[in-house]
């Protein structure tokens, strides 16, 4: 398990335990977090799981696949240099300490 922190549109931030191998849209959606939504169930079709990844993080996670990145061009919060689709962030060891803002809006 690792720890990741979502910090909601508004500021409020909650703190979960995390399974390696599990997605952060997995990990968001299992716990209940607000503003995750997730619609596509993980298939890189809708972006209603954009998050924006602490910067201490950003060089950790992998490189992502062509269809995220079209994707993000159809966010509706604004895309950032630190935009990621959550449901392709598989959690591993090294991602301990994730701390993740939930981009506003997400529908």
């Amino acid at each position: 398990m690792v720890k990741a922190t979502y910090i909601s549109p508004d500021g409020t931030s909650t703190e979960i335990d995390v399974p390696l191998g599990t997605t952060l849209m997995q990990a968001a959606t299992a716990n209940c977090i607000e503003g995750i939504i997730g619609d596509c169930g993980g298939n890189v079709s809708c972006a209603t799981c954009h998050v924006l990844v602490s910067s201490e993080f950003v060089d950790r996670l992998p490189p992502m696949s062509d269809a995220e990145n079209q994707m993000l061009d159809y966010t509706v919060a604004p895309r950032q240099p630190n935009s990621r689709l959550s449901c392709q962030v598989l959690v591993t060891e090294e991602l301990d300490g994730i701390v993740v803002e939930i981009a506003d809006p997400q529908t």
